[in-house]
């Protein structure tokens, strides 16, 4: 349907961005939320759940990337990953870059999103939905998560939407527990904290959640334009604390070995291990040691 209207994302009550819409693809109700999907005249293809953006095209590579390859390169020698959301494919599609990898299980609660993420952004997944190694299930990550085998995985990678609607439950003290359950040894945990200049109560109380089941909590950061705000926080929980200190040499090899050297637009060794050094305004919104 072609328009020349404008969509106005409803995050904030008192401040937020807009899209000039080129051209509306679809907009459902599915049983859980509100999905629009547009042509944008700036970021490409968009996708809102219940009035939130939630991805574009434009600056996808930023989150995904972010999200999937600093856990990963962290922990060294994942070779199952568990997703929990990651509707659109983007986070499934890093994760399967990964030569080590050899099962990735994908739980996503709203199958509306899976199937309009295959018809419209196709290109955020590519071919990650027909490969071999991934498990993609439309159910309820919290029921998967309780249900899981200890030690059953070595990543888990959660991209929610924020603490409201379908995504509450994936901020819990059960939800967390289950989680590190679940975790091998070494097995380490990431998740959206929202944008603290304007969520930091999302960042820490999460926090304080996560650091009941973890040894070592924390958060890394990505820039990413259409979460407006600044930085993006992302959770980290890890149960070894050495985790989290590779260095820019280590982290190297270790994409390396993977195989996803110059397969990126954001992450890169360098940043990945800056990331983690936060400005004192996020800092002081983590539980201290």
């Amino acid at each position: 349907m072609a328009t020349d209207s404008w969509v106005n994302e409803t995050l904030y009550s008192d401040w937020g961005q807009r899209f000039l819409v080129k051209r509306e693809l679809a907009r459902v109700q599915s049983p859980f939320q509100d999905i629009m999907v547009f042509e944008s005249t700036s970021h490409g293809r968009v996708m809102l759940l219940d009035g939130v953006v939630q991805i574009t095209e434009a600056d996808e590579f930023v989150y995904q990337e972010m999200l999937t390859h600093v856990p990963l390169l962290a922990h060294g020698d994942a070779k199952r990953v568990l997703i929990i959301g990651a509707g659109d494919g983007g986070v499934l599609r890093r994760v399967l870059e990964h030569r080590n990898v050899e099962k990735a299980v994908m739980v996503e609660i709203d199958g509306e999103v899976i199937r309009l993420a295959k018809e419209f952004l196709p290109g955020v997944a590519g071919d990650a939905w027909n490969d071999p190694r991934a498990e993609v299930i439309v159910g309820d990550g919290i029921d998967y998560v309780r249900k899981a085998a200890p030690a059953s995985f070595d990543v888990v990678i959660v991209d929610s939407t924020d603490p409201i609607g379908v995504g509450e439950v994936l901020f819990t003290d059960e939800f967390y527990e289950n989680a590190a359950r679940l975790l091998s040894d070494h097995g380490l945990i990431v998740n959206q904290c929202g944008v603290p200049a304007m969520q930091a109560e999302e960042l820490r109380d999460t926090s304080l959640r996560r650091k009941q089941f973890f040894a070592d909590v924390w958060a890394f950061v990505a820039a990413v334009p259409t979460y407006v705000g600044g930085f993006m926080t992302l959770g980290w929980s890890a149960k070894d604390p050495a985790t989290r200190h590779v260095t820019v040499e280590q982290v190297r090899e270790r994409a390396e070995h993977a195989g996803i050297i110059g397969k990126t637009r954001y992450w890169t060794p360098e940043i990945q291990v800056g990331a983690f050094h936060l400005p004192p305004y996020i800092s002081e919104h983590l539980p201290k040691a």
